[in-house]
Order: C-alpha cells, then sequence, then structure tokens
C-alpha cells in the first residue's frame, strides 16, 4: 500500500452537502490502482491525518471516483465539499478494503444490499458489478436517507434501475419524509427490515447480504438477520464510523521482563522488534513510531488497512469491525486494535 499524489479530473456536486471526485490516474499506476468493488481509497490531508472514502464505481468504469461527504467538524471534508477544483493534488493510498464482492459471471444468486447515508458508496459499486458481471443474479437494494434531497448518488442508483429492470428491486426508504408507502417511511432498524424482506424477498432465499451505514444502524440490521437464521457468513458489513470503545482490563505478562512482551512486526521482508505492554500502544501504534510504512487508515478498527496475521504468540482485539469470522480463525487481526496477550508476538504484514 502506497501513497501517490493524484490530480483531481472531476468535481461533481450530489447533494448540499456532498461530492463526487473524479481522480485521474497516469497510465504508469493503472495496475496499482485497479481495484475490486467495495474498495476504498484513503486520502492524506495537509495535516497529516488519513481519511477513508469508498470507490463508488465498478471495475469496468475505467475511472477511480469516490463520495464524500461533509461532517460536522470534518476537517478534510469541509475542504473539498465547495473548495476542491479540478487540477488540485490528494495524496492518496492504493485500493484497500475487506468489505469487498468478486463477481462469478456463471453464478445466479438473490442479493440484498442496504446503505443508509453515504454507505451508498461502496455498495454501488458492488450492485453495479454484480447487475453487470452475473447476469443471472438479481439484487434487493434498500436505501436509507433522511430526505429525498439528502439523497446522495440518486441519478448513478436510478440509471442502474433503467438498465437492468427487474433484476435490480430498488427501494428508497426515508425517516424524515413520508412516502406513498409507509413501510417505506421511517427509521430503518432491525424490525423494519424484517418486515420489508418478508413482504418481498424472503430470507430464506437471499444468498448474500451487504450492509453499510452508520454502526447503530449496521449493527442493529445484522443482529436482527441472525435472529431470522441467517448465518454470519452470510452477512457482510462496513460502518463508516465506530463509537470509541472503553478497553476491557487485559491480564499482565507477571513471567516477562517489565510485563513487556517481545514483539516482532514482519513488513515488507524487513522485521523490527518491540518490546509492548499488555496495557500499552496497540501493535500498530508501537511499530509507527519506529516505521513509517506500516499500513493503516482509520485506526478505529474499521476499514481493515491494518490487517496482519499473527504467527507465533498471541494478542486480543478491543473490537473488529473488518474481518470476517474466517479471517480471525485463521489468525488474521487487526493491528490497530491488538495488544500481546503471550511473551512472545510475532506479527506478519506481509502473510
Amino acid at each position: 500500500m502506497e501513497f501517490h499524489s493524484l490530480r483531481v479530473a472531476a468535481v461533481d456536486p450530489l447533494t448540499d452537502d456532498a461530492v463526487a471526485i473524479t481522480l485521474d490516474v497516469p497510465d504508469d499506476l493503472r495496475d496499482a490502482y485497479a481495484f475490486t468493488p467495495g474498495q476504498h481509497l484513503t486520502i492524506r490531508g495537509e495535516d497529516g491525518q488519513r481519511r477513508s472514502y469508498s470507490i463508488c464505481v465498478p471495475p469496468s468504469a475505467g475511472i477511480l471516483r469516490i463520495g464524500v461527504k461533509r461532517l460536522p467538524g470534518g476537517g478534510f471534508s469541509d475542504l473539498v465539499v465547495g473548495k476542491l477544483a479540478v487540477g488540485d493534488e490528494l495524496d492518496v493510498m492504493t485500493p484497500a478494503g475487506r468489505f469487498t464482492h468478486v463477481p462469478d459471471p456463471s453464478a445466479q444468486r438473490t442479493y440484498v444490499a442496504v446503505a443508509a447515508g453515504s454507505g451508498i458508496t461502496p455498495v454501488l459499486s458492488i450492485v453495479a458489478a454484480i447487475l453487470e458481471e452475473e447476469p443471472a443474479s438479481f439484487v434487493t437494494l434498500v436505501y436509507a436517507n433522511r430526505t429525498h434531497r439528502s439523497v446522495m448518488f440518486l441519478d448513478e442508483v436510478a440509471d442502474l434501475k433503467d438498465r437492468y429492470g427487474p433484476r435490480l428491486q430498488l427501494l428508497h426508504v426515508l425517516s424524515r419524509e413520508a412516502t406513498e408507502v409507509e413501510l417505506l417511511s421511517g427509521r430503518l432498524d432491525g424490525e423494519r427490515l424484517r418486515a420489508i424482506v418478508d413482504a418481498l424477498v424472503p430470507v430464506a432465499g437471499v444468498d448474500a447480504w451487504f450492509l453499510c451505514g452508520p454502526q447503530q444502524m449496521v449493527v442493529g440490521l445484522a443482529e436482527a438477520l441472525r435472529e431470522a437464521g441467517v448465518p454470519s457468513t452470510a452477512v457482510h458489513t462496513e460502518l463508516f464510523h465506530a463509537e470509541p470503545v472503553v478497553r476491557a482490563p487485559v491480564a499482565e505478562l507477571s513471567d516477562v521482563e517489565d510485563g513487556a512482551a517481545a514483539v516482532t512486526v514482519r513488513l515488507d521482508g524487513r522485521s523490527t522488534d518491540l518490546a509492548l505492554r499488555p496495557d500499552g500502544p496497540s501493535v500498530l501504534e508501537a511499530a509507527q513510531a519506529v516505521r513509517s510504512d506500516v499500513p493503516f487508515a482509520c485506526k478505529g478498527g474499521v476499514c481493515g488497512t491494518c490487517r496482519a496475521k499473527v504467527v507465533e504468540g498471541s494478542v486480543a482485539m478491543d473490537v473488529n469491525y473488518a474481518l470476517e469470522p474466517e479471517e480471525v480463525e485463521r489468525g488474521y487481526v487487526l493491528t490497530c486494535q491488538s495488544h500481546p496477550t503471550s511473551a512472545r508476538v510475532v506479527v506478519d504484514y506481509d502473510a
């Protein structure tokens, strides 16, 4: 994962507080910026902070485009919405992210995608790729917003419906604006989603679910699906923001000097040794202090950029909103959330 300076090729208004940004990728970087539907770009601002924005087009579009919504107090989004201009340059990391789907042209599946607000950006890429590359598959897109004016990529979603007709069932749910259908008016919670799905797409007939939006909504919907008997492996989630959590007490390592574990971080073929206490900084923070090339973006357990594999010893994660259960079973962790629980730990970013 590397940063490159990319020129802004277009800035298109989407709503009063959101824009779509198209980035110009030079020919010699085309392979580096090839992406899987659902992945995101991390942009490094002038303040050094990193912010992630999902790519909102399928790979076949031949362009690199993201959606940015202004957030209260958002340093970067305040600079972008209304101020970014064609010709400006942004410091952009190569694509990353675990909330993805690789289409199978021979598949015949039924998908349900649920997005709220700016959560539509990765979902739009995934849904467009499925409709384009899986001609026998069907998609139901449930898109939740406050009002009609706040809907990002409204035209793009409508274009998909026009192009693919009955293969795309499109449902807009508005929480602060009445619609003609009572079921689609109000806050989208687990109960409302179950009612929508039961009426239109029986849960048992859905092969995969994609949920993206604020933490409370995504966690609530995922729990409702589990209660309905949907296996966790069929539910794919991404949060655009996670609330900070209070760290649980961590047992001390009484059998080693100063209670610090011997941690080795492997990255790009080089190993770095660290002494790290369980109640101290995360593996990522400790590694970042001595290695500027360690990959990260959100540091909140959401994006998955800092994913690595524990090949020796053990760690505990504070939270995990990015890795699938099977990845965790294979030893992968989010290093921004990981703390040693054994005297010796080896973490491999290259694995």
